[in-house]
C-alpha cells in the first residue's frame, strides 16, 4: 500500500497577510505545495490529503485540482473550530481551530495507511520525501514513527532569527526529546541561540524539526484520546493550541513506542513574512537551473 501525504493547509497566514497556501512562487505559478506533491509522487506516495478550511475550499480546489488530475489521488479534510469539541467547552471569543495536532485528528476518517504530515508553506526538498517514503513503506508500524531531521545550518534565515525544535537523539538514532530554541542566528562562524541574554553555540549539523512527521494511522486513536480534555482544560485560554509535538511527547513516554530520527541533507526554506517571498523564488530558480526540477512542474 502506497503511503499518503497529509498537508496542513488550514492556517490563517495572519503574519503573511494573504493566502500563501495558493500563492505562486515557481516560474509557472507553482505553489510551495506543488513542489512537495511533486516530490511525493516521485518518491512513491499514492495520495495527497489537504487539510483546509471550508471557507476557502472553492479557491483552493480551483488551484490544485486541474493540475493534479490523473497524477495522484486527492482528498480533502476540513479543519473547523468545533471539530471533535464539545460545544459546552468552546471558549467565548475563540476564532480559529486548535493547532496542528487538532488538524491531524481531523484527518482521522480519511487516512488509513502510513502517512507523512507536513506544513503547506515549507519547502522540504527531494531527499526528505524519498527517505520518508522508504520509512513508511518498509519500517512504519503502530509502535514506530519517525521525524525527518534537518541540519540546523540548512534551516537558517538571512533576514533574522528563527525558532527551531532541537532534537535530542540517542545512539540508536531515536528521538528522546525536542527542545524549543528561540532567537537562533548565525554569528560570525557559529550558530547561536539567545536565552535571556546568554548566547549558546549550537552545532551546524544538529538535527532540528521542521514539522515533517511520519506516522502509522494508529496515531489517530492516540491523538483523539489526548485531545479529548484539551478544550475543557483551556477554556480560559482562547489562543491555546494542541500541537503535534504533544502527541510525539506522549509516544516517547510509552515504553513500547519509538520515534526514529531520519536525517536529511535537504535545504529547507519557507514563507512566514512577505519579505520571504523573494528568497523563496530565488531558491526555486536555482534548483531548476541545477536540474532538480523542470521549469514547469506539471507541463
Amino acid at each position: 500500500m502506497k503511503p499518503t501525504l497529509l498537508i496542513l493547509a488550514a492556517g490563517m497566514a495572519s503574519r503573511y497577510g494573504s493566502m500563501k497556501q495558493t500563492e505562486g512562487f515557481g516560474p509557472c505559478g507553482e505553489t510551495i505545495m506543488d513542489y512537495s506533491i511533486y516530490n511525493a509522487i516521485r518518491a512513491g506516495f499514492g495520495k495527497v490529503v489537504f487539510i483546509i478550511r471550508e471557507d476557502f475550499e472553492e479557491n483552493f480546489k480551483g488551484v490544485f485540482e486541474p493540475k493534479l488530475k490523473g497524477k495522484i489521488e486527492v482528498d480533502y479534510v476540513y479543519q473547523e473550530m468545533n471539530n471533535f469539541v464539545d460545544t459546552a467547552y468552546m471558549p467565548d471569543g475563540r476564532t480559529k481551530p486548535w493547532g496542528t495536532g487538532h488538524a491531524l485528528l481531523c484527518a482521522k476518517d480519511k487516512v488509513h495507511e502510513p502517512f507523512a504530515v507536513i506544513n503547506a508553506d515549507d519547502f522540504y526538498g527531494k531527499d526528505s520525501f524519498e527517505k520518508a517514503a522508504d520509512f513508511l513503506i518498509n519500517q512504519c508500524d503502530k509502535d514506530t514513527s519517525a521525524i525527518i531531521g534537518y541540519k540546523l545550518k540548512n534551516t537558517l534565515s538571512e533576514h533574522g532569527t528563527v525558532s527551531r525544535g532541537v532534537c535530542e537523539v540517542d545512539d540508536m538514532n531515536l528521538l528522546t526529546g525536542i527542545n524549543e530554541r528561540i532567537k537562533i542566528y548565525k554569528k560570525e562562524n557559529d550558530v547561536v541561540f539567545d536565552e535571556d541574554g546568554k548566547l549558546t553555540v549550537l552545532k551546524d549539523y544538529t538535527n532540528v524539526s521542521m514539522n515533517f512527521w511520519c506516522f502509522h494511522p494508529h496515531v489517530f486513536s492516540i491523538t483523539e484520546k489526548l485531545f479529548a480534555d484539551f478544550p475543557k482544560n483551556n477554556m480560559d485560554n482562547i489562543k491555546a493550541e494542541f500541537f503535534i509535538p504533544y502527541i510525539a511527547d506522549y509516544i516517547l513516554k510509552s515504553p513500547e513506542s519509538k520515534i526514529l530520527v531520519i536525517p536529511t541533507s535537504a535545504q529547507w526554506f519557507g514563507v512566514t513574512y512577505k519579505e520571504d517571498a523573494a528568497g523563496v523564488k530565488k531558491s526555486l530558480h536555482k534548483l531548476i537551473d541545477d536540474g532538480e526540477y523542470p521549469e514547469c512542474l506539471w507541463a
